[in-house]
């Protein structure tokens, strides 16, 4: 793939602040594209837009689950950057509890965040991108979760079957538009909310911290956990011209746990 696929084209990524979100943007600002940085804390929007060679803007107050607030964004990414040609709906949140101590509170939310987000976003961005000529790009990124069950995360998995479904139903209405939409599903990914869930294996474990990401990595056939940048080298795939005849895929990620 040229390194300059992208050039000019203007990308919006969700949740860009951290692991798969800040690896992307990094990756697409680096194919040439111009890359709104969403997300509702700036500190770390400002971090990655550092890394993206002068083609981030930052977004912040990019609360995925307010309507309003993704109207402002949108309109402030446009104003500086033009109109969207690739969504990148990342945004999201994996809180654990056995399904017995899932409180309606914890599913509302996690449905919320990972799954209505995604719909409220490209909802509302939907007129700008098909509005491009050329065709656009709308990626989720959903999860093995979305393709598979897990022990203590059945809001997550729900959330994520959701955004898979979501992603097929809307790339069969927009087939004839030039508008594709696909999802990247990784496995467990070394990002800071695995971090997090080693943290908690320990906590709850009393093993040591390479048992508890041992443990995690064990689903992957390949013993290891997916590197943020191979999620972000699909997506960088999806979203060039090499891709454009792939729509409502699922694409794996996760070194052959879903086949």
């Amino acid at each position: 793939m040229n390194a300059r696929t992208l050039d000019g084209q203007h990308a919006l990524v969700t949740g860009a602040g951290s692991g798969i979100g800040e690896a992307i943007a990094i990756a697409l600002a680096r194919a040439g594209a111009r890359v709104s940085l969403a997300g509702r804390r700036r500190d770390p929007l400002l971090r990655v837009a550092e890394q993206c060679e002068g083609r981030g803007q930052v977004i912040d107050r990019f609360d995925v689950v307010s309507e309003e607030a993704v109207e402002k964004g949108l309109a402030a990414a446009s104003r500086t950057f033009g109109p969207l040609r690739i969504l990148v709906n990342n945004a999201g949140e994996a809180p654990s509890a056995p399904f017995d101590k899932t409180t309606a509170e914890m599913w509302a939310h996690t449905i919320e965040v990972d799954l209505t987000g995604v719909f409220n976003v490209t909802r509302l961005a939907l007129p700008q991108l098909k509005a491009m000529p050329e065709g656009a790009r709308i990626i989720n990124v959903a999860s093995t979760a979305g393709l598979k069950g897990y022990r203590y995360v059945a809001a997550y998995c729900a959330a994520k079957h959701g955004v898979i479904g979501l992603t097929r139903a809307l790339a069969l209405e927009l087939a004839r538009t030039g508008v594709t939409v696909n999802a990247v599903c990784p496995g467990f990914t070394d990002t800071p909310m695995i971090q997090a869930s080693a943290d908690a294996i320990v906590a709850k474990t009393g093993r040591s911290r390479d048992e508890a990401i041992a443990e995690l990595a064990k689903a992957n056939p390949q013993g290891r956990l997916v590197h943020p940048q191979e999620v972000a080298d699909a997506v960088l795939w999806l979203a060039s011209p090499a891709a454009s005849a792939v729509t409502g895929q699922s694409i794996v990620v996760a070194g052959g746990e879903v086949m």
